[in-house]
């Protein structure tokens, strides 16, 4: 099983994404290459889009907004988030250990 969209470093998750702005509706598709992808209703205009990731993956997660970065990709599809200490996780994400 292909596991590459994400790692862990200690109790931090970290998620490669490719965001599909202007969905229908908010969810975690499919993974493709090395990338998991994620759908979210919001445009891709003034920073929207990226303020509506953060909110739906923290709420996904289970944890506050200030636990989800973006650490880079923050113009373009391609993104890396961390999350801190995700209560809970996504489907087809494994905890550490």
């Amino acid at each position: 099983m292909a596991t590459e969209f994400y790692r862990w470093e200690d109790e931090v998750l970290h998620l490669f994404v490719r965001v599909q702005p202007k969905a229908s509706r908010d969810e975690f598709a499919e993974v493709q290459e090395d990338r998991i992808r994620i759908r979210i209703t919001a445009p891709p205009v003034d920073g929207k889009a990226n303020a509506h990731l953060v909110k739906f993956v923290a709420k996904t997660c289970g944890v506050a907004k200030s636990k989800v970065k973006i650490i880079n990709g923050e113009t373009g599809r391609n993104k890396h988030l961390s999350i801190e200490c995700p209560v809970l996780l996504p489907a087809g994400i494994e905890k550490a250990g």
